[in-house]
């Protein structure tokens, strides 16, 4: 038998909302981790000190969940921008991405030896601009990527290569195109993830994709086809997280939401629920 799937949120679902009270209600529902946005921590979160870094993990740590990792990596300080022409810009935007595997890194949990993952989208920080073409800005991507990675080796993070679809960005718009600089940067620190939202180029059927790429997959993110929390639309998670029990997935399915407009308890909890209801519809392996 599989092992059990771990399931998380992403915290920014409950807005600016205290980090205990988020805590709380997320263990309550049955969560077991939590996967933070760091403009959520602080409007410049590469000053977040090391003394609210503790803090925040004792947080955690009092509610029985673990650090996930972040996300949503480059919304905050406004202005930042990883692939312009703009050098002065582009290292500012790679330091803070330094900034935030040690951010990663000092949120796990001492006892925890999963350091925990980081999610690189930010779509409009790393299109194309300044008349670079797709092509120019990937290999951009790529270079600085490459040049970080050993940073997040010497701490322990993965830094995920998220593949978003054409109609965010213009680069890396499928699990391949992700698959593809993961292998050319060579290090373990660097893998990929799956998005069910960012799924409009692939042409696979996702339980499909996931086995194929399981090699490079660390983190899975759960959400209907237009973005809304499981359970508002009507896409179909038992194959997916089926799959990933029978490939013994070990890594976190977190919940990503992008509609905000109802209550934060309520996308928690929907979310939650449908999972369950799907995991129990997986065929026994």
């Amino acid at each position: 038998m599989a092992p059990d799937l771990r399931f998380a949120i992403c915290n920014e679902v409950f807005g600016r909302m205290p980090f205990d009270r988020v805590c709380k209600q997320v263990a309550a529902l049955g969560y077991q981790g939590l996967e933070i946005a760091p403009f959520t921590l602080s409007d410049d979160p590469g000053v977040f000190d090391m003394e609210a870094r503790e803090q925040t993990r004792e947080t955690l740590r009092d509610h029985g969940l673990a650090f996930v990792g972040l996300h949503w990596l480059l919304a905050a300080p406004n202005g930042l921008h990883a692939t312009t022409r703009d050098e002065s810009l582009r290292r500012r935007t790679w330091d803070y991405v330094h900034h935030f595997i040690d951010l990663c890194a000092d949120l796990t949990l001492d006892d925890d030896e999963e350091k925990g993952v980081i999610v690189f989208g930010s779509p409009k920080q790393r299109s194309s601009r300044d008349g670079m073409s797709a092509k120019e800005a990937s290999d951009v991507f790529v270079h600085e990527l490459a040049h970080t990675a050993p940073h997040a080796e010497s701490r322990g993070v993965k830094i995920l290569v998220e593949a978003l679809p054409s109609n965010q960005s213009d680069i890396v718009n499928t699990l391949a195109d992700a698959v593809c600089i993961v292998k050319q940067i060579g290090s373990p620190a660097v893998q990929t993830m799956f998005d069910v939202h960012n799924t409009l180029n692939e042409s696979e059927p996702h339980s499909e994709l996931v086995r194929k790429y399981a090699p490079y997959i660390r983190h899975v993110h759960v959400n209907e086809l237009d973005g809304q929390e499981p359970g508002m639309g009507s896409y179909d998670f038992a194959p997916l997280l089926g799959t990933l029990s029978e490939l013994h997935y070990s890594g976190w399915v977190s919940v990503e939401a992008f509609d905000f407009s109802r209550d934060p308890l309520e996308i928690a909890q929907r979310s939650i629920s449908r999972l369950r209801e799907c995991t129990q519809l997986q065929p026994a392996t």
